[in-house]
């Protein structure tokens, strides 16, 4: 890369979760880190400069200004990014990152802005040393670094079969929101260009790795009432897996979101389909968007009640683990916690020397989950 300005430059920092993520850093980066704020308002970013009470630089870019954008790559080692939904205004800042030879870390829960940068951009990553690291919050961490631990308590060279199940009590920010929306919205455009990608992506060599059709079930191992989650979740991982041989000769591997009842169960799936069937039209949608505007998000208080525990049933060797990722507010204060670390863990610690397009457990793997730990979250086997 050469000498750059920035260790670290945080696009976004005067957003919801971006100050989150901007207050961490403050509180958390080693001495001598080199890091700015970013955004399109250098009003906003000089007073959270002035409420950090910290010396960050400031930095003004916009998401439509794909030259400001540029000039933000060049000049630091590793971009993190807040600024979403990213299938509207994502694309030009990766491009940037990824010619520039910069790595890159967001929050996307979005499939297809995942696959449209796999297809217009690894290439190129991968040419100049860049490392994409897509969805570094609840988003896909807890299922990508749990399923690795899991996998980890399982013999090797054997094949796998593992379920994740996950349970969270918290309130969505008007950017998350907005994001569940424009993927439901998006859904047909989302699954042409999934399967474009499929065809471009080469499989493991003497390997099978797949995602597990799901289907509503009784998990008696953790007593949870399933229910097929199709978020982002399930692909990271199987990215995870075909990109990593401790998976196995034969992974699969099925997401779930678990009640306690079936009563709760049943009304998550009517919520859920509800809210998918009044995105596929622009005024529903629209007035959607109004109950959540972006910007906004749960108070401290709302937050300090949140919790997420991601729960794994895996068989492998004859064995069977029940294995546990568990922390606080899922949303916004774990969240901000697991993207400053994952930018710290890209730009502090000794990884693998890779490129391209990487999810959270191929480029950091063990160092980000030691991480984590310190932090707070807890990673064990129950049985």
């Amino acid at each position: 890369m050469g000498e750059r300005a920035y260790d670290i430059a945080l696009f976004g920092a005067t957003g919801f979760t971006g100050r989150l993520t901007a207050e961490y850093l403050a509180a958390h980066a080693p001495p001598g880190l080199r890091w700015a704020i970013a955004g399109r308002h250098g009003d906003r970013l000089r007073a959270l400069r002035e409420r950090l009470g910290t010396p960050v630089d400031v930095v003004e870019a916009d998401a439509a200004d794909e030259r400001s954008l540029r000039a933000l790559a060049e000049s630091s080692r590793l971009v993190v990014t807040t600024v979403g939904p990213y299938i509207r205004h994502g694309e030009p800042l990766v491009a940037a990152c990824a010619a520039a030879g910069t790595d890159y870390t967001d929050l996307t829960g979005e499939p297809e802005f995942v696959d449209r940068v796999y297809l217009r951009h690894h290439a190129t990553a991968e040419r100049t040393g860049a490392r994409l690291v897509h969805a570094c919050g609840f988003d896909s961490i807890p299922p990508d670094i749990g399923a690795l631990y899991t996998v980890r308590h399982l013999p090797e060279g054997v094949p796998i079969r593992m379920r994740g199940y996950i349970s969270a009590g918290g309130r969505p920010s008007g950017g998350t929101f907005d994001t569940v929306l424009t993927n439901f919205a998006r859904w047909r455009s989302a699954g042409t260009v999934h399967s474009e990608r499929r065809r471009a992506e080469p499989a493991p060599a003497g390997r099978r790795v797949r995602g597990l059709p799901g289907r509503p079930h009784h998990q008696p191992a953790i007593d949870v009432y399933a229910l097929p989650m199709p978020s982002i979740d399930p692909q990271i991982v199987v990215r995870s897996a075909r990109a990593l041989e401790r998976y196995g000769p034969d992974f699969t591997y099925g997401h779930f979101v678990g009640a306690r009842s079936p009563f709760t169960a049943a009304g998550l799936a009517v919520a859920a389909g509800g809210a998918f069937a009044l995105a596929q039209l622009g005024p529903t949608r629209r007035a959607l968007r109004r109950l959540l505007p972006p910007g906004s998000g749960p108070s401290a208080r709302r937050r300090a009640k949140g919790w997420f525990a991601m729960r794994f049933v895996a068989e492998g060797g004859g064995r069977r683990v029940v294995a546990e990722v568990a922390g606080g507010d899922p949303g916004y204060g774990e969240t901000a916690k697991m993207l400053a670390e994952s930018a710290l863990c890209l730009s502090q610690d000794d990884l693998p020397d890779l490129a391209g397009q990487l999810t959270t457990a191929v480029a950091m793997g063990d160092a980000l989950r030691a991480r984590l730990e310190r932090a707070g979250l807890t990673f064990r086997v129950l049985s």
